[in-house]
């Protein structure tokens, strides 16, 4: 049996950004790593945000429900606030 999953100690962030309470406003979502190689729910977590391919950016509405499914897919996005 091949083995589809291998932990490498040395990739991925070192720390990752303290959780932002929604502000209210609007925030730009880039999908910034591939969806290949991941669940199944954090893929239809990536649809649900409205990425459907690398690179693809969505101007979301910040709520916490989004702040949730964020955080589920923090290591495959970045979030950036939008200046209205």
């Amino acid at each position: 049996m091949p083995r589809t999953f291998v932990w490498h100690p040395t990739r991925g962030p070192k720390s990752t950004p303290k959780d932002e309470p929604a502000t209210g406003g609007k925030v730009q979502i880039t999908q910034v790593r591939s969806e290949i190689g991941h669940s199944e729910t954090m893929r239809l977590t990536l649809r649900a945000l409205g990425l459907r391919h690398h690179q693809a950016s969505v101007i979301q509405q910040d709520t916490p429900a989004l702040r949730g499914a964020i955080k589920k897919v923090r290591h495959l996005v970045t979030v950036t606030p939008v200046k209205e």
